[in-house]
């Protein structure tokens, strides 16, 4: 195993051995609740940014502009998160920037011009983009202690957490304001982390992230090691895409390209979002049945076989059932990604590949429009299936890069 991600282990009987046995259940079941969290609070802010718009009177272009402070924080905060990490530990990053998120989703239902939302937002987007690397770096860390592949029940929780938060949001929309609404949402996630977070920070991760010594070996061993995390954060950002593409663009195809009926077509990321989260769920016996490799490979070649259906198929139930497929094929492919890249690199690899991940959600849907644009919504949509098909690709080509058992 690297020496970037060496695994410190008590020996059984030890000092200290049954107490860090012990405390590996403790940190696995606040950990989930830290990914719920996330994607609790960031389904929550979602679902009110109509009543945001419109409290400051931005236009659609407004809007765009001040959304983009959540992608540039995001992204700036992966690529430093890292380090952090490295300096003062993942279980403690991961604390921090949970507080900020809490504090910070409340800041937009406060502001009245498009300038205003655009810089808290930057905020917002920084602690996002800082607990998605911190969180994963420790989970990554308490899979290799485990020695089980439990990396997609994490997602899964965020999945949970996501459809929670939109669900709740929805049915308070109509009676409780944006300031509210979002403050509630505050103080949720500051009670969550309190409860939560006292575990993170009494027991340290399970896993030292060494420097490699200084050495013409060790140099070509981080270089390969560089090109490792890369081939998976481009993984990654192929499955991101799809599920970028699909929250934006799926209920518009069913709707302009199959003359869905409104309730039907809004259904189709619905039940994208539905198979995601339980393929997430049977996500950890599937890959100890499988193998990490068997997986991607067979994720993205079911997802690409999925989305040729959703986005070519005549009919609205045959759409359906290819979103369906998509969001079985793609639900564990970004979460094994992520594992394959932290276990070669430790918390960098993790910002490496988060942030390429991430870049494809942002990517997606744009591209889609402008090949719309250019062809048409159905194969600008087929776009989804090429990536897929090439993560799956180069999940082959990178099956012997990692860690054991991957196979």
């Amino acid at each position: 195993m690297p020496l970037l991600n060496k695994v410190r282990t008590a020996v059984s009987g030890g000092p200290g051995g049954d107490t860090a046995t012990r405390s590996l259940p403790r940190l696995r079941s606040a950990l989930t609740l830290f990914f719920a969290l996330d994607g609790f609070l960031f389904a929550g802010w979602v679902v009110r940014i109509p009543a945001v718009k419109q409290q400051t009177g931005a236009s659609a272009g407004d809007l765009g502009l001040a959304l983009l402070g959540v992608s540039a924080g995001a992204v700036i905060t992966m690529t430093l998160t890292g380090r952090l990490c490295r300096r003062y530990g993942s279980h403690a990053v991961t604390v921090a920037t949970a507080v900020l998120l809490s504090l910070s989703v409340a800041l937009p239902a406060l502001t009245r011009s498009p300038l205003a939302l655009g810089l808290v937002l930057l905020v917002f987007g920084a602690a996002y983009g800082g607990i998605n690397v911190a969180m994963n770096s420790a989970a990554v860390d308490l899979v290799t202690a485990l020695r089980r592949s439990v990396m997609p029940s994490f997602h899964a929780a965020f999945s949970l957490g996501g459809m929670l938060g939109a669900g709740l949001g929805g049915l308070l929309a109509g009676s409780l304001s944006p300031t509210a609404h979002l403050a509630g949402l505050g103080v949720v996630g500051l009670a969550l982390t309190a409860l939560a977070g006292p575990v993170l920070l009494r027991h340290p991760s399970p896993v030292r992230h060494e420097a490699l010594p200084a050495s013409s070996a060790a140099a070509s061993r981080a270089a390969g090691s560089r090109r490792t995390v890369l081939v998976f954060g481009v993984i990654a950002l192929c499955t991101a895409y799809g599920e970028g593409a699909l929250a934006d663009w799926g209920a518009l195809h069913l709707a302009q390209d199959l003359d869905a009926h409104p309730g039907v077509a809004a259904a189709g990321y619905s039940v994208f979002a539905l198979t995601m989260t339980a393929g997430r769920l049977s996500g950890t016996a599937l890959l100890e049945r499988l193998g990490q490799t068997r997986t991607l490979v067979a994720g993205g070649a079911t997802a690409a076989a999925g989305m040729l259906l959703g986005a070519l198929a005549p009919s609205v139930w045959a759409t359906l059932l290819g979103f369906a497929i998509t969001g079985l094929g793609l639900a564990n492919i970004f979460p094994v990604a992520v594992a394959r890249a932290g276990a070669v690199a430790g918390p960098s690899g993790v910002a490496t590949a988060s942030t390429l991940g991430y870049g494809g959600m942002l990517l997606g849907p744009p591209s889609i429009g402008f090949l719309a644009d250019w062809f048409s919504l159905p194969v600008a949509l087929t776009t989804v299936a090429v990536l897929a098909a090439g993560a799956a690709a180069m999940g082959y080509w990178a099956r012997n890069a990692g860690v054991a058992g991957q196979s």
